[in-house]
């Protein structure tokens, strides 16, 4: 017997009132409607009035302030209603297809108790540059098999599958969970502003004791903002320092093929700045450096940023 699940969405949101009105726009077009929708607002000023021009979604809003996404995500589902059985996050820069809540709720009605999460499949995923792409796969910084954790602790991407496929790690912002695994696991807080590895850090602790999967046929559109320029150094601190928290915390990977794919990640970032002749890549590798620094001195510190 198939059993109806009910679905509630968490969207932590911040300054993005046109994005937020295009998420809750596809969400009134969803021919299977969830039937909770929590936006934990950390916008300056808030955002509670557009939520109202959406009386007919079944919206709860939260207020939590200063903004940090772990610190949203959970926020968000200490407010589940009773009776939720399936709950997950949505960025608030997603577009669903008509009938992705739909087929989400078929994926879950017939997933087996050893299911914890799925993920939607985001269809205007960007791929891999090939010549870049081979330089990544000899750092450890990614690999052809999709969804893997690597013995570096760098995850590998995940493109648009064809098919359903069993995964180490799903992306935060479009992936629903069991409850019982929501109820076991919190976001690590540890992870502040932006995050930066903490949807890692969230799925593959819940893949050591459940499945996870990403769902072909519910689909989703994502439209991201550049990180700013201003913000790309931060990032560059982030890429190191989070990395090593995320493999000290899990004990579960190798230093050198660590530290080989840390390596790898500088040249990574100076090889798009070569390619893109503009300087991003360039900020990012020494943000690398502070936070090789940062690390050697022994100060392994959350490192704060809003990147976009």
């Amino acid at each position: 017997m198939v059993v109806r699940e009910k679905i509630a969405y968490v969207v932590p949101t911040k300054d993005r009132p046109d994005d937020l009105r295009k998420l809750f726009d596809s969400l009134r077009r969803q021919g299977d409607a969830p039937d909770q929708v929590i936006i934990v607002d950390a916008s300056e000023p808030p955002i509670r009035a557009i939520c109202d021009e959406y009386a007919d979604l079944p919206i709860t809003y939260v207020r939590e302030y200063p903004p940090s996404l772990a610190r949203q995500r959970n926020a968000g589902m200490a407010a589940l209603n009773e009776g939720i059985t399936i709950a997950g996050y949505l960025d608030d820069d997603l577009e669903l297809e008509p009938d992705a809540t739909g087929k989400m709720r078929e994926f879950w009605g017939a997933a087996g108790p050893g299911v914890g999460g799925a993920a939607f499949s985001i269809v205007n995923q960007p791929l891999r540059h090939s010549a870049l792409g081979v330089a990544a796969d000899f750092f450890l910084l990614n690999a052809k098999q999709q969804g893997r954790l690597l013995r570096s602790g760098f995850a590998t991407s995940i493109a648009v599958p064809f098919e359903d496929i069993e995964t180490d790690w799903l992306y935060g912002g479009a992936t629903l969970w069991r409850r019982k695994v929501i109820e076991q696991h919190r976001y690590d807080e540890w992870y502040i502003g932006h995050g930066f590895l903490e949807d890692v850090d969230y799925s593959y602790r819940v893949s050591r004791n459940h499945k996870l999967w990403v769902v072909a046929s519910a689909r989703v559109w994502h439209w991201p903002r550049p990180v700013m320029a201003s913000k790309q150094f931060t990032l560059g601190v982030q890429q190191v320092v989070n990395r090593i928290y995320f493999t000290r915390k899990m004990g579960t990977f190798s230093i050198p093929a660590l530290s080989w794919a840390l390596l790898g990640q500088c040249f990574f970032n100076i090889a798009q700045s070569v390619q893109q002749r503009e300087s991003s890549g360039f900020r990012r590798f020494l943000g690398n450096l502070k936070g090789l620094a940062l690390v050697i001195s022994g100060r392994l510190n959350s490192v704060d940023g809003i990147w976009k």
